[in-house]
């Protein structure tokens, strides 16, 4: 018999973490950046940052984001069925923070193109690569809506190996180069 290594906090009597708690707890967690762009029904572009970005399965090539629910961009993308994840380099903190201040004119303030009815929008200056999925299928997870999306395309708009663009501890970085003689220890 295997025995739950923690209590759930319902099972204990503990109220769950507050959110400022669970945020830190996260922000502990270094992971890459992207936006998330789809077009809505009139054309309009739109697009948030999101760090809630996951691979699940390759066969077929599935990604999952997180949105919150109200988010214009839940919205447009949930309409037309469709959005792109564009992965930022080591120079996309800027529009990282543009994609995350709510700023109703983010898209003519960045290089983009459209995703050729695949997905959403591409961030040509500040994306080294770009996923264009079809959406698959969405659950309501609390505050947000957790997106899974099945691959149709990828591009590379960095041919190079590409330096991503992290954040984690409140900060942005980018990924050094790996040391050839730092491999996997055991």
């Amino acid at each position: 018999m295997t025995e739950p290594l923690l209590d759930s906090p319902q099972a204990s009597g503990t109220a769950p973490p507050a959110a400022p708690d669970f945020r830190a707890l996260m922000s502990t967690f270094p992971t890459g950046v992207a936006v998330v762009t789809t077009v809505g029904p009139d054309g309009r572009p739109w697009g948030m940052t999101c760090s809630s970005v996951t691979s699940i399965t390759t066969d077929p090539p599935t990604l999952l984001v997180s949105l919150r629910h109200g988010s214009p961009t839940l919205t447009a993308l949930q309409q037309c069925s469709a959005f792109a994840v564009n992965l930022l380099h080591q120079h996309g903190r800027p529009a990282a923070e543009l994609f995350s201040s709510g700023d109703p004119d983010r898209f003519d303030q960045v290089a983009w193109r459209g995703g050729d009815g695949l997905g959403g929008p591409h961030l040509v200056d500040d994306a080294h690569a770009v996923a264009d999925c079809r959406v698959d299928r969405t659950v309501s997870v609390g505050d947000h809506m957790v997106v899974f999306g099945e691959v149709l395309r990828i591009e590379r708009h960095q041919p190079a190996a590409p330096r991503p663009l992290l954040y984690g501890l409140r900060q942005y970085r980018s990924w050094s180069a790996a040391d050839p003689s730092e491999g996997d220890s055991q």
